[in-house]
């Protein structure tokens, strides 16, 4: 029996009794529960099989809930909240002292953002708490941009995934931290760089931190597929190096089909970055499930959205 449903007053319903619901939004599934309830917040981090340490990215219906949730906000927050939410931008900014240590991994900050999506949107508004939701999948392993790769991840654990359906962006969003006042990239993500700059000048990129990280989504190995993956600029060269295997390729925007490979997905034949990155973890999903003996995955131009990809394509590769 499926788990999905389109039924947001069930949603409200699970959600209050501090069960969890996996949310739709416009970068991917999140697994989301009532940030008030230790209950909810725990059965997170169990189901998930996440270490405790790393933060979890608290939603909001509108930037005016900002302040109920963190106690300082710098000019460029302030700004860049206003520019970009609702959006596939988290905020981290000093929490205030009533959001559990849980949710912020014992950090005084608290990583916060409005996502761009309607379903969810009208469920936060219609909640009288804030959700929890990281993203809607087991530690590591891809995120889910559609309700069918959550119910295939959790369909024994999790009652209800809120069908919002595909996500268009793809990837997660862009987390920024300040120090000193000064704007920080935590995680390159869904918002690209230059758009980001373009409104608050030059920003400093921090995107990997093993041990206790300043925001979710910067340890070296994640968004992995269970089949070794390789990421190369040079698919061809690639190839040879692995005559005997069962070989899928994941191109940008053209194709390298030969007899050695079972199976490629495009990208974006119009090399469209946006297409790409909305393009992106399902077609890694898609490859995860074909038993193939390697993922041979094409580097993206380092430019906008390319970049960001490129970054969870490295943290899918890392250790292999």
């Amino acid at each position: 029996m499926s788990i999905i449903s389109k039924d947001i007053q069930k949603a409200i319903a699970l959600l209050e009794n501090e069960e969890l619901v996996a949310i739709p939004t416009e970068t991917v599934y999140g697994l989301a529960g009532n940030i008030f309830s230790e209950k909810a917040i725990k059965s997170i981090f169990d189901t998930k099989k996440r270490p405790f340490f790393n933060p979890l990215i608290v939603h909001i219906s509108s930037v005016d809930e900002l302040e109920t949730i963190v106690s300082e906000v710098p000019e460029k927050a302030r700004i860049l909240a206003n520019t970009f939410w609702p959006g596939s931008l988290t905020l981290v900014l000093k929490k205030q002292k009533y959001i559990p240590d849980l949710i912020t991994g014992g950090k005084d900050t608290v990583a916060v953002r409005v996502p761009n999506h309607p379903v969810t949107l009208e469920l936060l508004e219609l909640l009288s708490f804030p959700l929890a939701a990281p993203s809607a999948n087991p530690f590591n392993q891809i995120s889910p941009t559609k309700p069918a790769h959550v119910e295939r991840y959790f369909k024994n654990e999790l009652k209800m995934v809120l069908d919002g359906g595909a996500c268009t962006n793809g990837i997660e969003s862009t987390i920024i931290g300040f120090e000193n006042g000064e704007p920080i990239i935590y995680r390159l993500g869904a918002l690209a760089l230059e758009d980001i700059e373009a409104v608050i000048g030059k920003v400093e990129i921090k995107n990997k931190k093993e041990e206790n990280p300043d925001a979710p989504g910067m340890l070296d190995k994640h968004y992995s597929p269970k089949t070794l993956t390789v990421l190369t600029s040079d698919i061809p060269s690639e190839i040879k190096k692995y005559p005997t295997k069962k070989i899928g390729v994941l191109a940008y925007n053209s194709t390298f089909k030969t007899d050695e490979i079972i199976t490629e997905i495009i990208l974006s034949k119009t090399s469209d970055l946006h297409e790409a990155a909305s393009k992106l973890y399902d077609a890694l999903h898609e490859l995860d499930h074909l038993n193939l003996d390697v993922i041979i995955a094409e580097k993206l131009p380092e430019t906008g959205l390319g970049t960001s990809m490129n970054d969870r394509l490295e943290r899918a590769a890392f250790n292999n």
